[in-house]
């Protein structure tokens, strides 16, 4: 049986939140305390619910050289390994433009856990948490895509996508596509439209 959620079957969704589970509690001292309790600050982390659409719209409308579209979830332990590198990615390259967005896949109900997740690892500002259609999502961001998570998708500054990467990726893989990017200074909307004719 297949959950409606990114295509993933529902047992491997079990295994992943079981692995969790056993994760936070090994790590936590039995887990269960509240992002208060642990000293994290929520109140930084903006968690909007949109669509594929309006994501977009915010890639286009970042201003930015380079926008890198993270889809993620709390339950996916390849998602949970790869995200400091990408918190890691952003702030080393933000200066030189690019813009990380980061893209929730869980549930409705799991935002508590979204919005302490992205809290505990320095996320502030706007973030999304997916909403619409699984299909009509996956395919507005790329066709190719089978839903699978980790996703990560890379933008230009006029928000043509130009890398699709439908697994987990290391650092290094990230940057150099990110570097070579920033280096061709592609121009960004506002740019664009400055030097179009009439």
């Amino acid at each position: 049986m297949k959950l409606a959620h990114f295509g993933i079957s529902s047992s491997l969704v079990v295994a992943f939140l079981l692995a969790a589970e056993a994760s936070s509690a090994a790590g936590e001292g039995g887990g269960g305390a509240s992002a208060e309790a642990k000293g994290v600050d929520t109140r930084r982390v903006h968690l909007m619910a949109a669509t594929a659409p309006e994501i977009l719209g915010a890639v286009r409308a970042s201003g930015s050289r380079a926008v890198l579209v993270n889809v993620w979830a709390t339950w996916c332990m390849p998602c949970r390994k790869e995200f400091p590198d990408l918190v890691r990615l952003g702030q080393a390259y933000a200066d030189r433009g690019l813009k990380v967005l980061f893209v929730s896949g869980d549930f409705d109900g799991e935002q508590p856990e979204v919005i302490e997740f992205l809290a505990a690892h320095g996320v502030i500002g706007n973030t999304y948490l997916k909403t619409g259609r699984d299909e009509e999502f996956i395919n507005a961001f790329d066709p190719a895509w089978s839903g699978a998570l980790p996703a990560t998708f890379l933008y230009d500054g006029t928000g043509s996508l130009r890398h699709s990467i439908l697994k987990s990726a290391p650092y290094e893989q990230l940057e150099k596509l990110v570097v070579a990017m920033l280096d061709e200074g592609t121009p960004t909307v506002p740019e664009a439209r400055r030097g179009e004719t009439k």
